[in-house]
């Protein structure tokens, strides 16, 4: 793909000149969250709630007021709020704030300096993309998407467009030595995710359908005699048929049935109304032949199942097969994938098309043995791949937010309008209003990939303890880090005005492509909710701790550039919702649990939403302290101060009521913000090269729908 195409203006421009914030060098605090990679658990002291982790996946200790999911602790320490029992002081602090907001950051503020040194592109990606990890697979996949046959072509139809997607879909299966592998691999499965997915919508959503939903699913219900060598060299590709018209998000309630014959050893496959139709499927011919897994009710004699997953041949080259009714669905502003309504009319399938497991086996007499209870729990473990999905769709979208960060930040580079003189050419990266935006959303963008590492992680070596935990962390992220995506690709495009809007440019398709994985994998709000309710029901809440004065704003450990305060502040936050949620939940009216879950549900959403920016500041916290060099890792605590700023600016008001801020807080929080944005503006660059994309500097031209890479 060809970024944007941009043309340099030859007249004179003036040149960036940082303006140096007042204050000492930041130094960081002795107890700033983290370890070096691979040593024993960090410890360092802090009040509030969340669990905080390694980047290994080792728990998080210290001491702390509030509950945590493994249990209460109580305790103080530099992260505690500091009380001020100078009241007179305090009061002359607060009358004067105000009028003395500038000059007062530069003396607390010391984290407003300038950097010192260079920072290092290499030793940020190295971080991004865990490249001391087990996994090298992004480089596997970046020289990938780098060849010819992945840039853009503006001159295709939508049918073409569709055909080059499976196209490519090969050319990712040329590489692999073994398909099985990168389908068992949730590490590397996401790291293809995050390189193919600004590159080409639809292979993003196809190659998850047939790595992780499809090939995936045979794995984790394997069968002694079904050869999978079709799937794996993609003569039959895979699709996954469960969604259906009437049933999106209450697909345990899905129509579509599978009656076993006895006498014939064989299953019935049916679409017994309309609205039981496999809704959204990239089922076309197109493509060549195609196998899917459909999710329907076991039905033995008279008794119901549940829903399990039948591996069912939909079409040759040619046609569908007998029985089978393939209906093109009109085009999405998504992907570009072949969308269709696929019914069943009494389509015989033998007996090992059933995926079975400890879930379910299905003996000869049509007796059903299960280890699980209920039609939930069963449907839930036949389609557990969409917890690898949830995964898979949060790396994509998390690729194309760099993409577009990289993109946007080369164009405010070399665009350029007119400069306060005569004559003078000035790049846009120049203006506070162009930067700022592009700049707080580099901050997420490198707090979500942290949080989708630690994710990865927690995925990876999860027990049965901590599933469900686990289970919740992926439904979390994938909603924070999908709906932040969408934000971050929109500012981008018109951060780069006209020009954005060309797809040539690699920019226009992506805030659409991501809505995608919005829906995709559990809509990205019912899956919060879900997640909102097992927090307030499950999680104690933490008494609340509302200090008597607030925190002297004028110590180094109760400062808005003190990191370990700044993530105390938000696991203050988390606290204050939660107990608001839990009380709104009590005041409710009783024995209708539909208003009382509606009373609660506001306040508990954000609170879930407060504990996921938690997760990704520990992350990111953590991921400083694996940085040896010393100006990449003053770097990076600019940057994680950036976005704890800006995660906690809408929830001033409730720690200023709570007493965990001090008015003089509040007045400098913007002279602060500013005063980081100054440090950061000559690194914008540097902070998007390390996003490695491979094709970081377009062709110049001045007719950028007509360039031809």
């Amino acid at each position: 793909m060809t970024l944007l195409t941009l043309h340099q203006d030859p007249a004179q421009h003036t040149t960036p000149t940082p303006t140096p914030a007042p204050g000492a060098q930041d130094t960081p605090a002795p107890d700033t969250p983290g370890t070096p990679h691979g040593t024993t658990p960090h410890t360092h002291t802090h009040t509030g709630t969340g669990t905080a982790t390694t980047g290994t996946g080792a728990p998080h200790t210290g001491t702390s007021t509030g509950a945590r999911e493994a249990g209460t602790h109580t305790g103080t320490g530099p992260g505690t709020p500091h009380t001020n029992t100078d009241t007179t002081a305090t009061a002359a602090a607060t009358a004067t704030a105000a009028a003395t907001a500038d000059a007062a950051a530069a003396v607390t503020d010391p984290g407003a300096a300038p950097l010192t040194g260079t920072p290092r592109a290499g030793e940020l990606s190295r971080l991004l993309f865990d490249t001391d990890g087990p996994d090298h697979s992004h480089d596997t996949w970046r020289a990938l998407v780098s060849r010819d046959e992945f840039r853009y072509n503006p001159h295709l139809t939508r049918t073409e467009r569709i055909a080059q997607s499976y196209r490519r879909l090969r050319l990712v299966n040329d590489t692999l030595d073994n398909p099985q592998d990168l389908a068992r691999n949730p590490g590397r499965l996401a790291a293809l995710h995050e390189w193919i997915g600004f590159t080409d919508g639809g292979l993003c959503t196809v190659a998850s359908i047939h790595y992780n939903l499809f090939l995936g699913s045979l794995l984790d219900h394997p069968h002694p005699t079904r050869d999978l060598t079709p799937y794996t060299t993609l003569e039959n590709t895979g699709t996954f048929l469960c969604t259906e018209l009437d049933h999106g998000n209450d697909a345990a309630a899905l129509e579509t049935t599978a009656h076993y014959n006895p006498t014939t050893n064989d299953f019935t496959l049916h679409t017994p109304t309309p609205g039981a139709r496999k809704f959204m499927p990239n089922t076309s011919l197109t493509g060549g032949p195609k196998t899917a897994l459909v999710a329907a009710r076991l039905i033995t004699g008279t008794k119901d199942h549940g829903v399990y997953l039948f591996l069912t041949p939909l079409h040759t080259h040619n046609q569908p097969h007998p029985g089978i009714t393939i209906q093109p669905l009109p085009p999405t502003n998504g992907p570009t994938v072949d969308h269709c309504l696929t019914s069943f009319h009494h389509v015989r399938l033998p007996r090992h098309a059933l995926l079975e497991s400890d879930h379910g086996r299905l003996h000869p007499d049509g007796t059903l043995t299960s280890n699980l209870g209920n039609h939930r729990k069963r449907f839930l473990n036949s389609i557990n791949r969409v917890t690898t999905g949830k995964l898979c769709m949060s790396a994509g979208c998390l690729g194309m937010a760099r993409a577009a960060l990289t993109t946007a930040v080369h164009h405010a580079h070399t665009r350029h309008t007119t400069g306060p003189k005569p004559g003078q050419r000035t790049p846009l990266a120049h203006h506070r209003t162009h930067h700022a935006p592009l700049l707080n959303h580099i901050a997420t963008t490198y707090a979500l990939t942290f949080l989708h590492r630690h994710t990865i992680t927690q995925h990876t070596h999860h027990t049965p303890h901590n599933k469900t935990h686990t289970e919740r962390l992926i439904a979390l992220a994938k909603a924070h880090i999908t709906w932040q995506a969408r934000d971050i690709t929109t500012q981008c495009r018109e951060r780069c005005g006209a020009h954005g809007l060309f797809p040539h440019n690699g920019i226009a398709d992506l805030p659409h492509n991501i809505e995608g994985g919005i829906t995709a994998e559990g809509d990205n709000l019912v899956i919060l909710t879900k997640a909102a309710a097992e927090i307030l029901l499950t999680q104690p809440p933490t008494p609340p701790h509302t200090p008597t004065t607030p925190p002297n704003p004028h110590t180094p450990h109760t400062t808005l550039t003190n990191l370990t305060f700044l993530r105390n502040l938000l696991a203050h936050t988390q606290t204050i919702w939660h107990t608001r949620a839990r009380q709104a939940l009590r005041q409710a009216p009783a024995k209708n649990p539909t208003q009382r879950w509606n009373h609660a549900a506001p306040a508990a959403l954000t609170t879930a939403t407060t504990h996921t920016q938690l997760q990704a500041t520990d992350a990111f916290l953590t991921t400083i302290n694996h940085t040896t060099h010393t100006p990449t890792k003053t770097l990076l605590q600019h940057l994680c101060r950036l976005y704890l700023l800006n995660t906690l600016t809408p929830h001033t008001g409730d720690l200023l009521a709570h007493n965990h801020l001090h008015p003089h807080h509040i007045h400098t929080l913007h002279t602060t913000t500013n005063h980081t944005h100054t440090t950061l503006t000559p690194h914008m660059t540097t902070l998007t090269q390390a996003f490695q994309h491979p094709h970081p500097t377009p062709h110049t031209t001045h007719h950028p729908t007509t360039h031809t890479p």
